[in-house]
Order: structure tokens, then C-alpha cells, then sequence
């Protein structure tokens, strides 16, 4: 007998867990799918704010977070009604976001004595009450994606483990009722040339979908419907590449050419890859040797007739600093891109945050 199906207008997902469980890799999945679906989406993702901090260790937890929805939304949402925690770590820093009464799926098999003690817990928070507050499923993520590719010629227990984020994924997609097609199409293009690979990912995928089909676990699943959005073509972009899209629209609309200069930082690069590749609209774009002197030609391309544009991070931002004071002083016009992260230097490059404001 087919479970029941619930509709709802909104749904806010986050997935979390260690930064080499594949959070992100697996957010952007469920956000391709959905935005085929036709919803309105926004995305968060939150990278760690160490380079690669010990596995299972707070300071090393990834996420993602999906905001879809049936009518135009325009955040990626304040809270999550659905965590997927695949860690102690990842329970434990996104927890207290988790309204009471909201989904908290967790992986159970990652919950050992030993992963407890790195999150800080002195005991287990799935049996001491810690969640009670919430509509918890125990999954054992781990165990069910290891036995799905158990038969997969060349797949180890350490590929198998590799591939519980798919296992999530499936699970997930069940849940909300994505399609399965688009996703599994993916994967085997990704792995073209690791075909065992690829069908342990597909395998670790269907048995996550299959759980949520057939377990008692769960009640019944949910459908959020295409978005009723005016008639066009749209698409699923970063806000990296609106920037950059923005700042080329801007140059077209002055009859100006775009002239950028910067030197590569986290995570403020992305503009740089973006811009580089868009010659045909006459960007010009160039790599300075440090930062200082990025600005210093992007000041001179404004000089020359340019709409001059130099992008950085809060580093950057300070070493720019005599060459923003000349362009005041020239009365020069000049783009500055300040794409925030957490700290100064090295150990936080890829933590967003907005941390230069008052600068």
C-alpha cells in the first residue's frame, strides 16, 4: 500500500556532518533536482572555517542548507525544518537551529564512543533525552549503504563508507518526492571512467530511496510544487556568478569596457574564474601579482577610459587601502568587491561570514 503524500508550500533542509562526508556535493544534488522540479530555491552553503580541521571534531563540520519552495522565496531561510546530521559533531553545532517539533534524521552508526568524545558529549544526546523535543529517525546510514555495495566488484569498505552521503541523498529525495532519474544520470557521468565507483554511489542512492519507501519508519512523504513563477527561462546560479553576470551587465548598459584585476583569495577567486572566461563580452580580465597591485590596475583602467573592477576578500581589503584613498582623491571611479570571510589569514579562508563591516 502506497504511504500518503503531504503537501506543503515551503520546506527548509540543512545537511551536515564531517567536511569529508560530501555535504556539499550532496545540497547541490537535491538543489538541481529541485530547481528541474521548478521550485524556487536559495541556497547556503557553510564550509568549515579550518582547511581541513580532524575528522569528527566541531571545528570540522560542513553544511548545506536548501530553502524550495511552490512561490517566490528570496533567502535561503532563518531556521531548518529538517537537519540531517551525519555525525555527533554535526548534531551538536547545528542542533540548537532545529525548531522544536522539526525532522532530525542522524546517522546512528557514526554515533560510537569515540566520535561522541571528539563532539564534547559525555553522553549519547540520542538516548539521554537530548532530542526529545524533536521527530527523531535513527538511521544506520552506514551499515545500510556498506551492505547495498557489498556485491560491487572492486568496491572496498572504505569506498562503500565514502558513499553514505548518496545513501542520505536517497533518503531525502524520497521524502520530498524529487525524481530519481536526474541524479543517478550524474552520478554515472561523474564516475564515467570509475564505473565500480559509480555504482556504489547509485547503489548507496536507491537503498537511501528504498529505506524511506519501505520502512515503518516514516509515516508518509511530502511534495512542494513547481513554483508559480511568471513565464521565462531561468536558472540555478551562485552568488558568485550573479556578481559577475551583474558587473558585465553594468559594463554593457555604460558602453564601457570591464577591465578586472585581482589576485587570487578565498573566496573571492570565484569572480576572477567567472570573469576570465567571458572574453566574447569584451571583459578583460587580469591576474596581479598581489593585491596592491591589483588595485593599482584596476585604478588605472578606470583612468583609461575602463570600468575599472578589482575583487578581494578582508586581507585584501587592508593592502588596497592607499590606492582606494588615490582613487578618492583623483575622483576616479572604481568597483571594489569585498567578498567577506571570518578571519584575517590563513586557517579561515573558506568561512563566509561578514566580518569586514566595519571596515
Amino acid at each position: 500500500m502506497a504511504k500518503a503524500v503531504e503537501e506543503l508550500h515551503r520546506v527548509v533542509i540543512r545537511f551536515a556532518g564531517d567536511s569529508g562526508d560530501g555535504m556539499q556535493l550532496t545540497g547541490d544534488r537535491f538543489t538541481n533536482v529541485s530547481a528541474i522540479l521548478g521550485n524556487d530555491l536559495s541556497t547556503l552553503p557553510d564550509f568549515p572555517a579550518e582547511i581541513r580541521a580532524p575528522a569528527g571534531s566541531l571545528f570540522g563540520v560542513s553544511g548545506f542548507q536548501i530553502h524550495f519552495s511552490d512561490e517566490d522565496i528570496l533567502t535561503p531561510g532563518d531556521q531548518p525544518n529538517v537537519l540531517v546530521a551525519m555525525n555527533p559533531a554535526a548534531l551538536k553545532t547545528n542542533l540548537m537551529d532545529l525548531p522544536k517539533g522539526g525532522i532530525l534524521i542522524v546517522n546512528e552508526d557514526a554515533f560510537t564512543e569515540r566520535n561522541l568524545e571528539k563532539a564534547g558529549y559525555t553522553s549519547n544526546p540520542l538516548e539521554d533525552g537530548t532530542v526529545d523535543d524533536y521527530q527523531v529517525f535513527k538511521v544506520k546510514m552506514t551499515q545500510m549503504t556498506v551492505a547495498a555495495t557489498s556485491e560491487i566488484e572492486g568496491i572496498t569498505k572504505k569506498d562503500a563508507e565514502r558513499a553514505k552521503n548518496m545513501f542520505a541523498l536517497g533518503l531525502v529525495s524520497w521524502m520530498y518526492t524529487r525524481p530519481t532519474e536526474p541524479t543517478i544520470d550524474w552520478i554515472r557521468k561523474r564516475f564515467v571512467k570509475l564505473p565500480h565507483i559509480a555504482e556504489a554511489n547509485v547503489a548507496a542512492f536507491q537503498a537511501g530511496w528504498n529505506f524511506g519507501e519501505t520502512a515503518e519508519l516514516f509515516a508518509h512523504n511530502y511534495e512542494v510544487r513547481k513554483a508559480a513563477l511568471p513565464p521565462g527561462t531561468y536558472r540555478n546560479i551562485t552568488g558568485a556568478n550573479a556578481l559577475a553576470w551583474g558587473l558585465m551587465a553594468g559594463a554593457e548598459k555604460a558602453k564601457l569596457t570591464m577591465f578586472y584585476a585581482s589576485y587570487p583569495i578565498t573566496p573571492a577567486s570565484e569572480l576572477l574564474h567567472e570573469l576570465a572566461k567571458r572574453k566574447n563580452f569584451g571583459v578583460r580580465t587580469l591576474q596581479a601579482e598581489d593585491e596592491i597591485a591589483a588595485a593599482g590596475i584596476a585604478l588605472g583602467a578606470a583612468f583609461a577610459g575602463n570600468l575599472g573592477v578589482t575583487g578581494t576578500s578582508g586581507p585584501g581589503m587592508d593592502l588596497k587601502s592607499e590606492t582606494v584613498a588615490l582613487a578618492f582623491q583623483l575622483e576616479l571611479p572604481m568597483i571594489i568587491v569585498d567578498v567577506q570571510r571570518a578571519g584575517p589569514s590563513t586557517g579561515m579562508p573558506t568561512k563566509t561570514e561578514q566580518g569586514d563591516l566595519l571596515m
